[in-house]
């Protein structure tokens, strides 16, 4: 799988480092953030006092949208006050004010509010909107990139694909996957309950917890500790499908067990042909001591295992069953040309545009 490699574990990226070199030498770089708004919003005044023709007053939302964009929640309150007291400033330098001007005076002043309301917000995070958002989505890419799909052993490929619903960039479909010994691959795939943004923050907590618990636990205890930890959270759609591989990579023996989620298909190189295997076991987070079935087999050489989620068999006119017909003979038709990249032109090709949708596909070759 072709997948960009995770940062070396404890190096910091270049923008954090700059920040680290810039706090050693005594310079915060909020504080010069704040000085060059706060300079802006003066230059602004007096373009407004020297040339009212041509510096509109209301010029001040600049600055005020730059504050709410880089500064953190506690400094923007100050900044937003400033900046009314600027705007206040430039209505009394008016000489006759219009209905007009006491129009984007309001305007303005309902900005300042909005700002304000947004700041509280974001003030249980700490940090303002553009670090929270991207400490945000650091943490769906370094959780994304620990796949463990990459540099597997030489005669074994893989490779996944995920589309939220709406194509949102956080989706309730996620997988995880981990090397525990090198002879070894196991791979979970999820579906939360919930679709695109809705069950983003669940997936991403999940996605942490169910990638430490896929590689300190055998294969049989993997579905039973999930469900626990699911019926530990106090989620009021806390509940969630989920399917897992457990590969011998020098053996080429597999595991798979499946909770309240569609079955894995398995592609015999001999016949050519798709066929489900057989597993079952409740959904995670439902029940107590739930038990999981479990089918097993080994893979050979061309043969080839393919792992998905609900939103690509599943629309609301259409049987699963008949969905899971669809896929396995879309997937025999791309495969036929190039294994690499079907994951994706099955996901584009099939599946609701109104869930989330997933695949994982490993083949020996």
């Amino acid at each position: 799988m072709n997948s960009a490699a995770p940062p070396p574990p404890g190096r910091p990226s270049a923008v954090t480092r700059g920040i680290q070199i810039l706090e050693r030498r005594g310079i915060a770089p909020e504080s010069q953030i704040l000085t060059g708004l706060v300079a802006l919003g003066l230059i602004i005044i007096v373009g407004v006092e020297l040339a009212p023709d041509r510096t509109p007053f209301t010029s001040l939302m600049v600055p005020l949208l730059l504050g709410n964009i880089l500064l953190s929640p506690r400094r923007l309150p100050m900044f937003v006050a400033f900046i009314v007291v600027l705007v206040f400033l430039a209505l009394a330098r008016q000489t006759e004010p219009t209905a007009r001007i006491y129009a984007a005076v309001a305007i303005e002043v309902l900005m300042a509010l909005i700002v304000l309301v947004a700041s509280t917000r974001r003030s249980r995070l700490g940090v303002g909107g553009a670090a929270g958002e991207s400490m945000f989505v650091d943490l769906r890419d370094r959780i994304s990139r620990q796949t463990g799909l990459d540099d597997l052993p030489a005669g074994w490929y893989a490779e996944s694909a995920i589309e939220s619903a709406g194509g949102s960039a956080f989706s309730g479909d996620f997988f995880v996957a981990t090397r525990p010994e090198p002879w070894r691959l196991e791979v979970a795939l999820v579906d939360v309950s919930g679709k695109g943004e809705e069950a983003g923050v669940r997936a991403l907590q999940l996605a942490g917890s169910f990638g430490g618990l896929l590689g300190a636990l055998p294969p049989e205890q993997f579905l039973p500790a999930a469900n626990a930890y699911l019926r530990r959270q106090d989620w009021a759609e806390g509940f969630a499908t989920a399917i897992h591989l457990s590969v011998d990579l020098s053996s080429g023996a597999y595991e798979v067990r499946t909770a309240g989620h569609p079955p894995a298909a398995l592609r015999l190189a001999g016949s050519g042909k798709w066929r489900t295997l057989p597993t079952d076991g409740p959904v995670l987070g439902l029940i107590d001591e739930a038990t999981f079935t479990c089918a097993s087999g080994t893979l050979h050489r061309a043969d080839a295992l393919l792992l998905y989620t609900d939103g690509m068999v599943e629309t609301p006119r259409r049987d699963i069953e008949l969905g899971i017909d669809r896929l396995l003979g879309e997937a025999e038709q791309i495969m036929r040309r190039e294994v690499s990249g079907s994951t994706q032109r099955l996901v584009d090709a099939l599946g609701s545009r109104s869930d989330d949708r997933a695949l994982v596909l490993l083949t020996r070759r």
